[in-house]
């Protein structure tokens, strides 16, 4: 690949070595960086990998590129100085055949056990894949062995309308000593899917990559776009993004808050709660055609039938604190919920966790003040608390309710206009570009990574949901927690399925 000709306003490229590498991340992450994603690409006569790290007011990213040769590729290892690094890596490894040294973790990640062990599905050249095997031969759990110590088995198939997720847990009595998470029951091929498609072809995928986070995905995918393409977005355009980003956060925020009282047994918050729901839901199809906000956000656009009221806001914020305090007041619930699954701030930092579950640990990563798009999202409240519990995961969501209907107010205040444009760019900038974007999702921050080759298609999509950051912590809260309060922790989690499992 040639090299990118661009220079980007807030991003800077770095070209390190192997034996560089670490010296330069350790002086990210020590400066205040984070790790928000690691991107594998085949160049064909070359594999490239590129480190995406990012840093708050002002809005900072650098990326360390690293190449290595294609016939015998390595690099080494950051997991000792990053979690989420380390899991990065085994994806790259699974992916693209990249081995990692130095990784204290050389089990598979992304591909189970009947994945053939020398296809790698995202080198240029993998082709079909060949014969799978034995698809009951078991994942190599840890196993915990000792007096009175047994196993408990749960999923991948489970009750109701969830998709596929295996948890074993290592027991003794009531108490869980360990349990292990394994996803990637239904990893897709996003990212190859995107291989050589053209940005209209892209944009569906990007609305689907997690059914209930269409906005957020959407608006990662048309920020990189843009960046990469050199098309500027107005002022109107961005406000409008952000009304729709609050949106997606209101009815998923009320849909776990009632789902959580559901857990513990508090039905009645619940139906109120999803007749709320529905509300919103009614709201989202007025204000964009769609009940999940789709089609509203393209490259260069977006386009709106309609502003939401801020009075049918206001009246909704009072009444879902109207439920919260009628749960809270039940004290079956307030027991429930306090001192439940703690994922201490320390924890939660050293995860990397995002969005609502870091912000009930003590931490406040927040793109819409980190990285924004807009500046009149800067000022958004913060809704962090320390407790770490279900009980502050059900209260981050419902300051985090109050805090998006005032952003909301303050947004459509500007009365900006409900369709706002700019024309695709007649020309396209010479050899090949990149872009990244970085979105407050509902869950936490969303990244994209895409790279366009010289005929305009895409060459390469990098997607990370914060699920991918956040799913790690759920075990660790759980620790010496019991069984029966599994279902009611990783309902205030809530981590995506379908965002993790690309």
């Amino acid at each position: 690949m040639s090299p990118d000709p661009r220079t980007y306003p807030n991003r800077r490229q770095s070209k390190v070595t192997a034996d560089s590498l670490a010296d330069h991340a350790a002086t990210l992450l020590g400066s205040g960086y984070r790790l928000a994603l690691i991107a594998g690409h085949d160049d064909r006569d070359a594999f490239r990998v590129v480190y995406l790290f990012v840093a708050a007011r002002p809005d900072r990213r650098v990326e360390l590129i690293l190449s290595t040769s294609r016939s015998a590729p390595q690099i080494p290892s950051l997991a000792a100085l990053s979690f989420p690094a380390g899991r990065f890596e085994r994806e790259l490894q699974d992916l693209f055949g990249i081995e990692i040294v130095g990784h204290p973790n050389q089990r598979r990640l992304v591909l189970h056990q009947h994945w053939p062990s020398d296809w790698y599905p995202m080198r240029r050249d993998a082709g079909p894949p060949p014969a799978f095997g034995d698809i009951d031969e078991p994942y190599p759990f840890l196993t915990v062995a000792g007096k009175g110590v047994y196993e408990i088995p749960v999923g991948p198939i489970h009750a109701g309308l969830i998709e596929p997720g295996h948890f074993r847990f290592s027991v003794v009595g009531e108490t869980i000593l360990k349990l292990k998470a394994r996803l990637w029951f239904v990893h897709k091929g996003i990212e190859k899917l995107a291989e050589g498609k053209l940005i209209a072809d892209v944009l569906p995928l990007a609305e689907r990559v997690s059914g209930d986070t269409t906005v957020g995905h959407t608006l990662a995918f048309c920020l990189a776009v843009e960046e990469a393409r050199d098309w500027p977005v107005s002022a109107p355009a961005q406000v409008l993004r952000a009304i729709l980003l609050e949106l997606e956060r209101l009815y998923n925020h009320v849909t776990d808050i009632g789902a959580l009282c559901n857990d513990v047994g508090y039905g009645i918050a619940n139906t109120h709660a999803q007749r709320i729901r529905e509300q919103l839901l009614r709201l989202n199809k007025q204000v964009t055609g769609h009940r999940l906000l789709r089609g509203a956000i393209t490259p260069g656009a977006t386009r709106l039938r309609a502003l939401p009221d801020p009075g049918v806001l206001g009246a909704i914020r009072a009444e879902v604190q109207q439920i919260v305090d009628i749960a809270l007041g039940n004290s079956v619930v307030l027991d429930r919920m306090t001192g439940t699954a703690v994922l201490g701030t320390a924890q939660a930092r050293d995860l990397g966790t995002l969005g609502y579950v870091a912000r009930a640990s003590g931490c406040d990563p927040d793109a819409r003040r980190d990285h924004p798009f807009t500046p009149l999202t800067t000022e958004v409240a913060s809704a962090v608390r320390s407790e770490g519990d279900v009980l502050a995961r059900f209260l981050t969501r419902a300051d985090e309710i109050k805090h998006s209907v005032a952003l909301l107010t303050h947004l459509i205040a500007t009365q900006p206009p409900l369709s706002a444009e700019t024309t695709k760019p007649t020309w396209l900038t010479a050899g090949n570009t990149s872009g990244v974007g970085l979105v407050e999702g509902w869950r936490g921050t969303i990244a994209h990574r895409i790279e366009f080759g010289p005929d305009s298609s895409v060459s390469r999509w990098k997607i990370v949901d914060p699920s991918f950051f956040n799913w790690p912590a759920l075990p660790v809260a759980l620790a010496d927690t019991i069984v029966p309060d599994f279902p009611l922790t990783n309902k205030s989690f809530n981590q995506s399925y379908a965002g993790n499992d690309l």
